[in-house]
Parts: C-alpha cells; structure tokens; sequence
C-alpha cells in the first residue's frame, strides 16, 4: 500500500493526491498537522528529514518533493503517456517541473502563502508581480495548445496545476487569463479528478 504523507491545504501535497488519483491507485493519506509543528518533529523527520510535505512510501521506497514524487509515480505506474522516455519530449516536460519549483513557487504559491497561512516574511507585491508574470506567459503559451505539452496531458500539467488555480488564494485573479481559465477546466474535466479547499470538481463530474 502506498503512503502519503501531507496536509489537506497544501498545494504540493494535493498534486500528489490528484496523480495518484488520475492513476487510479490505492493509497493511504497520511496527515501532517503542519499549524502543530509535526513536520519538524522526530517521527515525521525520519520520513522527511528536510522536514517538508509531501513524502511518499511505497514499500520499501522513501520519495521526498511533490515534483520527485511525480516522476516516480508516471515512471512506476503510469508509463510514457505521463513521462515520456525520449530524450526532447522529457526535457520538455521537465523544464515545467523546474517552472513549477521556480516561478510558480517564487509567485503563485508565494502569494498565496501570505494571504492565507499569514507568511509576512514574503514579500508580497513581489510574489504578486511574479504571480502576474508567469500567468500572462502561460496565457500566451496555451492560446494554441490544449495541454502544456504534446496532445495530451502529462504531470508537467499536474505539477503546474494546483498553485496556478489556487491564486485566488493568493488575491491573485485569474480573469485576464481565459487561456489559463479553459486549461484549469480541461484538468478538472480529466477522469478521476478529485478537488480540495478552492478547487471545486466539475458537477457533471462529481
């Protein structure tokens, strides 16, 4: 049985439960009170030492960041359609991986942490310039594609997902970003989808 450790409000740890999800496996969530501290306390940090959600276990296999995690599971159980082998097309999708722990993580997801888990240490109107800036370069990338990547979806999608929908957590509107609006309905649309707090399923698909 696969094991997922993580709280219910983190984006990071909900991309994991959406892939798992997507891919139709069971697993068993684990939470992590994060308001409590538990995540820097012993027993989760030998799961985690680096004292952060998500963490997977599957048997004897200890994964560690939401994106690592991703790639362990499209390569495990998913096969090429969510990761692709060849060289190019790997690439591609990695780069959206890197994309995710980058820009997404220093605008989207830093926004939201300011406005919603009161993280004052950020500086907000940089994140929400950072916010602004990547949703405009996805708006213009998605104006002639479907899916980030190839003709289909990939965890290059799941992993870019949560904190692009979640941004209006972060008082950061999507409404100047159609492009982006129809993409988040696309993923939402995907067999399997599951939601969490301000990622409502589909009605037709719930």
């Amino acid at each position: 049985m696969i094991s997922l450790y993580g709280h219910e409000l983190s984006g990071n740890t909900y991309k994991v439960r959406l892939f798992l999800e997507l891919l139709n496996l069971d697993y068993e969530f684990k939470p992590v009170d994060l308001m409590k501290g538990e995540h820097k306390q012993p027993p989760y940090l030998t799961i985690n030492p680096f004292g952060q959600v998500p963490a997977l276990v599957d048997g004897d296999q200890v994964l560690r960041d939401a994106q690592a995690i991703l790639v362990y599971l499209a390569r495990q159980y998913g096969g090429d359609t969510w990761l692709p082998t060849d060289a190019i097309a790997l690439s591609q999708v990695i780069r959206w991986l890197s994309t995710t722990a980058g820009e997404v993580r220093q605008g989207p997801e830093s926004a939201r942490l300011y406005h919603l888990f009161k993280v004052k240490a950020i500086n907000i109107e940089r994140a929400t310039d950072k916010a602004h800036l990547i949703l405009k370069l996805l708006n213009d990338y998605l104006s002639d594609r479907a899916w980030l990547e190839f003709e289909r979806p990939t965890i290059a999608d799941v992993a870019i997902f949560p904190y692009i929908a979640l941004a209006p957590d972060g008082e950061v509107s999507l409404d100047d970003y159609p492009n982006v609006l129809a993409w988040i309905e696309r993923v939402k649309r995907l067999p399997g989808f599951i939601g969490m707090r301000s990622i409502e399923v589909p009605a037709s698909a719930a």
